[in-house]
């Protein structure tokens, strides 16, 4: 495994944010120490969770000086990619280039709840395809988006995005399907995964084999396969140091959400992975013998919903510490 990363919720008290935004960032900084190449955040709206991935993106990017900061992932139909890219650029200028900007597209969750908040007049003829993702590259790849350049008085206009980020670009991650991995593949974008996968399109009922299918879509599909990047998503949580309370609490969490890993969910047939919990020892083999893990080099391992700050520290310690080495990793700096 080359590179290890987590990915986070950042919760906080609606009533009081500020401490667990802030818990968020001290995360972050403890994930650099401890060697990690990435930390990857959740976009939540109207909920109490990271609602603005970017913000945070730029103070974590004043407190640290190395590690990787991903989102995972933008649903573009609450962004517009104009504005969203002029953000994006900013906060990877301040970070010397490492935002690793993950999105995807669709109708937002809850739309009908809040579409007039968010599109007054234009709530019923938004666009929310995959043409989203390509207006955000085009401002992030600098071409134009304005018919004028030039001066006006004293000020000076440029035809695209300010700033530009040279390399953003190539950073932008799309999560989805086997349809989306081919399309992925096809744009030379990169790919992420998670703990959820549809089964259109797919003879199994196998989470892994299923996730195996899709990586290797993206990359039949893409122009370098030899470059293309991967993530895997999984709850993943070790427990080499953790207590006899939190290794209960924790086979309890796995044990509570296993029902829906036994059979397809919805309409489109989305499957839920099992959450892994156990030693490195047993992670390491159980990793080494899925399918998704066999063909990426890279991992977001998703820090659960509902636990406490302590349980956060201890899951990312024996990540760094225990399952990264067994796994192949190496701390980074």
């Amino acid at each position: 495994m080359r590179k290890l990363g987590f990915l986070t919720i950042g919760r906080f008290d609606a009533a009081d944010p500020r401490p667990g935004i802030e818990e968020t960032l001290q995360t972050i900084v403890r994930a650099e120490e401890l060697g990690f190449d990435s930390v990857w955040l959740r976009d939540r709206h109207l909920q109490p969770g990271i609602s603005s991935p970017v913000a945070i993106m730029a103070a974590a990017s004043q407190r640290t000086s190395r590690i990787e900061l991903g989102t995972a992932v933008i649903p573009l139909g609450l962004e517009n990619p104009f504005r969203l890219a002029e953000d994006l650029a900013t906060v990877d200028v301040m970070s010397g280039g490492r935002v690793n900007p993950g999105v995807s597209v669709g109708t937002p969750m809850m739309y009908d709840h809040y579409k007039t908040a968010l599109y007054p007049e234009s709530h019923d003829v938004q666009d929310f395809s995959k043409e989203r993702v390509l207006r955000l590259l085009r401002c992030l790849r600098g071409e134009p988006v304005s018919d004028f350049s030039g001066t006006v008085g004293i000020e000076q206009f440029t035809d695209h995005v300010q700033p530009h980020s040279p390399g953003l670009a190539d950073r932008v991650w799309y999560g989805g399907g086997l349809e989306s991995a081919k399309w992925a593949g096809e744009q030379g974008i990169n790919y992420l995964t998670s703990s959820v996968v549809s089964t259109e399109g797919s003879q199994s009922r196998d989470f892994a084999t299923i996730q195996g299918e899709q990586i290797d879509a993206f990359r039949a599909h893409h122009p370098r396969p030899d470059r293309a990047r991967v993530s895997q998503g999984l709850v993943v949580i070790p427990t080499d140091s953790a207590t006899d309370d939190q290794i209960r609490r924790y086979r309890e969490y796995a044990a509570s959400r296993f029902e829906r890993t036994t059979a397809p969910q919805g309409p489109r047939g989305m499957l839920f992975s099992p959450d892994y919990v156990g030693t490195s020892d047993e992670l390491a083999d159980r990793l080494f013998d899925h399918a998704g893990f066999q063909r990426a080099d890279e991992v977001a391992f998703a820090l659960p919903f509902s636990f406490g700050p302590d349980d956060y520290t201890q899951i990312i310690d024996d990540l760094a510490q225990h399952l990264g080495p067994r796994l192949g990793w190496q701390p980074a700096g």
